[in-house]
């Protein structure tokens, strides 16, 4: 293993990716880093700025200078708590738009990569293991189907105090895939080599053991 080990979780919205990289990463005193997190913070910050989503050079100038902090489950944009604000369907809806931007990868691409710090890290995304971490020791791409992944985005807006209409969120969800699927900078693809988990039918926990076992089944192949 590398003196910093790194698995990646990519997989496309909703799939619960970001919910068994954080548990995964507890168990194992990992980093965790939620990419989608910052590019929904440099969305709110375009917005709030009233930069133009398709302004590729103004969106990436904003992702350069992102004043964000991360502490704990909490998360911050300058002086703002901002946990709950990004995760609404309009940020997410602007995320996705400005993500196809290629300026705006590579400006978050560093911001990325420092996350990688003892005793290793877990990241979750779209491209983590085919862009930013391409030589991660374990590579999963976590997926579900489109209805399972609206019935748990719905389930999650809900909770929250958000309004929601599961019909919706099975289009939105399928406009992102193609979105996501077909950009030209970094499209959503299983990584080479990549564990492919389809957690339709799992419970969380059951998608976390099986993020565990296989890292095990790594780190043993590679004491021998």
């Amino acid at each position: 293993m590398t003196n910093n080990p790194v698995i990646t979780i990519d997989g496309p919205t909703a799939s619960g990716k970001g919910t068994v990289a954080q548990l995964a990463a507890q168990a194992l005193n990992f980093h965790y880093l939620d990419s989608g997190a910052l590019y929904r913070l440099t969305a709110l910050s375009a917005l709030r700025k009233k930069v133009a989503l398709d302004d590729e050079p103004g969106v990436a100038a904003l992702a350069m200078q992102l004043p964000c902090r991360f502490a704990g489950q909490q998360i911050w944009l300058g002086d703002d708590n901002v946990t709950d604000t990004i995760r609404t369907e309009e940020i997410g809806i602007a995320a996705s738009k400005i993500a196809v931007l290629p300026q705006v990868r590579k400006a978050l691409f560093q911001f990325q990569q420092d996350f990688c710090k003892p005793p290793g890290l877990i990241a979750d995304g779209r491209d983590m293991g085919t862009v930013v971490f391409p030589k991660a020791d374990l590579k999963i791409f976590l997926t579900a189907s489109v209805f399972a992944r609206a019935d748990r985005r719905f389930k999650q807006l809900i909770s929250k105090g958000f309004s929601a209409n599961i019909e919706d969120l099975v289009q939105d969800l399928m406009e992102r895939d193609e979105r996501d699927q077909n950009r030209i900078t970094a499209p959503l693809k299983p990584a080479p080599g990549a564990y492919l988990l389809d957690t339709t039918e799992m419970t969380v926990e059951q998608a976390v053991s099986v993020v565990l076992q296989q890292y095990a089944e790594k780190v043993a192949k590679r004491s021998i």
